[in-house]
């Protein structure tokens, strides 16, 4: 392998290391501003489920999981599961906005214009990053890059038995 391709590879996995440091382990005190105008305060989803998945327009893996993210919340949003999709600062809302019409997502879509929420999160860097947050509003799951759906499935499913 290539001496510059490895050490790009360790500096990537570096990286991933630092951001994992940050873990958060409760869900910040956050409210999401939609694309519709909708205000939503994570605080009032205490009692569900939900997904918060960090993401760009621009991001290949972001693009291969929004099918996912779509079954997931068509399987288990009538159940009591919210899903929240936050667009990074960087990406420009009209993007988004686009985006999210031509992919028909059913969920919430929120900007994070002033990375305000990126940071109550623990500094997310990367996307996608996907956090799964209990009834409790205990953080259970925190992924980086794509989410392995059957285990998010599982997951979803034992907290709604819960």
């Amino acid at each position: 392998m290539n001496t510059k391709y490895r050490s790009f590879g360790l500096l990537l996995l570096l990286f991933s290391l630092i951001s994992c440091s940050n873990t958060i382990t409760s869900a910040p005190d956050v409210t999401f501003n939609t694309l519709t105008g909708q205000k939503i305060a994570l605080k009032d989803l205490l009692g569900k489920p939900v997904i918060v998945t960090f993401w760009a327009t621009d991001c290949p893996a972001c693009i291969e999981e929004i099918p996912d993210l779509i079954d997931l919340y068509t399987q288990y949003h009538a159940s009591g599961l919210e899903i929240i999709a936050v667009a990074m600062s960087y990406d420009p809302p009209n993007h988004v906005i686009d985006m999210t019409k031509i992919r028909q997502l059913p969920y919430n879509v929120a900007l994070d214009l002033t990375s305000e929420h990126a940071q109550a999160f623990g500094g997310v860097m990367f996307t996608p990053s996907t956090f799964l947050i209990a009834p409790d509003g205990s953080v259970v799951k925190k992924q980086i890059g794509l989410f392995d759906r059957k285990k998010m499935k599982t997951t979803i499913q034992s907290l709604l038995k819960g």
